[in-house]
């Protein structure tokens, strides 16, 4: 299979930087866009107290690689691709079987 993706961190020109993440797709249904989210924890200084939460953003899905909903994958950030769009999927490293 040829990619022809121009964005693609494996076979097109598009550079990443140092931020890159372990993270769960949660929606795949635009064409080469995903959603993906991550749980953080979140610090109220003044109660001296923490929360947890979690961050959501858009990533550009290459045209080499297939992903669905409940994925792992590992994306890095890039340059803004689109209004939304700054991070890009390098690997997918399951397909959300359960083992």
């Amino acid at each position: 299979m040829t990619c022809k993706d121009k964005n693609c961190p494996i076979h097109g020109t598009i550079s990443t930087r140092k931020k890159t993440l372990k993270v769960k797709i949660v929606k795949a249904l635009a064409d080469k866009t995903a959603v993906v989210e991550w749980p953080r924890i979140r610090k109220v200084q003044k109660y001296d107290r923490a929360y947890h939460t979690k961050s959501r953003v858009s990533v550009h899905i290459p045209g080499c690689m297939s992903v669905k909903q409940g994925d792992q994958v590992i994306i890095a950030e890039t340059r803004k691709l689109s209004k939304t769009k700054s991070f890009v999927i390098m690997e997918v490293l399951n397909n959300g079987e359960k083992a």
